[in-house]
């Protein structure tokens, strides 16, 4: 079988009937199928398939499980285990937008998460919101990030994605529009390689509204994509990038596997690849990898 279906659900929401309903589904089409491949119990299964181009079998497995909590992701079974890993880190790696929760240290979230949320869905120029949105916290004392840091939450599986991987050779990398005081943290306490993001100006203690150029944006992201991909000496079909707002989106659509995670609707109706129900290991199903393959990070 030269593609695969990979169905994931919360643990325990996957059941043999779903399977065979998409089973079926394919087979409607013309597709041949193999015998489903638990890669974890009532979780995360694979169906091999052939005779169908995988748009095709993504459709009509999502049509004809429409409505139940089930990620769907149809690929080629070859070269699935990616070589690079390229996370974004607000809403991705993290479960908030640390820049909205920075700005309730200064009362102002509801306003700051107002243009953020319409960035992320891409009504906004990124770079531009961004310059507005760092403006409207100048003189907030730069403790204010340290109290930030020390309510953010990681996304569930953010470890064991990182850890699998690393383990397995490949590179892994935080790329955020967000700032550097906070993805060196989450990289140093997650296990990325490395970090990519903006730096926040301060004086005297206190942040002066501005931040330093060059602003890593839309570009940047798809741009780093390539530039480490190069320095790997691997193509872009062997990389994986993941995201959730606008400025995820190129770097989405060029990966090998880009998978909109939990996105805003602007992103999840463009990429090819998108995760709403399991939490980040489930990149990891989309490998091939089997519960028992994945590290605990």
């Amino acid at each position: 079988m030269d593609h695969v279906l990979t169905l994931i659900a919360p643990p325990g929401g996957l059941s043999t009937a779903t399977l065979h309903a998409a089973r079926d589904a394919l087979a409607v089409l013309g597709a041949a199928t193999g015998t489903p491949d638990w890669l974890a119990p009532d979780e995360a299964a694979d169906l091999p398939f052939s005779g169908l181009a995988a748009e095709q079998a993504d459709a009509a497995a999502r049509t004809a499980l429409s409505g139940a909590a089930v990620d769907i992701i149809a690929q080629a079974a070859t070269g699935r285990r990616k070589r690079l890993l390229i996370a974004d880190m607000d809403s991705t790696i993290v479960t908030t937008e640390t820049l909205d929760e920075l700005a309730g240290q200064a009362g102002i979230k509801d306003r700051i998460a107002a243009i953020t949320r319409r960035a992320m869905n891409g009504e906004l120029d990124f770079e531009a919101a961004l310059r507005e949105r760092v403006g409207m916290l100048a003189g907030l004392p730069v403790e204010a990030m340290q109290r930030t840091w020390a309510e953010t939450e990681l996304m569930p599986g953010a470890r064991e994605l990182v850890a699998t991987m690393r383990a397995s050779g490949a590179r892994c990398a935080l790329v955020s529009g967000g700032f550097t005081f906070f993805t060196g943290r989450v990289a140093a306490l997650v296990g990325f390689h490395e970090h990519h993001s903006n730096t926040l100006i301060e004086a005297d203690g206190r942040l002066t509204g501005h931040v330093a150029d060059p602003i890593l944006g839309r570009n940047a992201k798809l741009a780093t994509l390539k530039r480490l991909a190069a320095e790997d000496g691997i193509g872009l079909d062997a990389t994986l990038a993941v995201g959730d707002g606008a400025n995820d989106l190129d770097m989405i659509q060029a990966a090998g596997l880009g998978v909109a995670f939990r996105a805003k609707p602007v992103v999840a109706a463009a990429a090819r690849a998108r995760v709403e129900h399991g939490d980040l290991r489930a990149l990891l199903f989309a490998q091939g990898y089997r519960v028992g393959e994945v590290a605990a990070g």
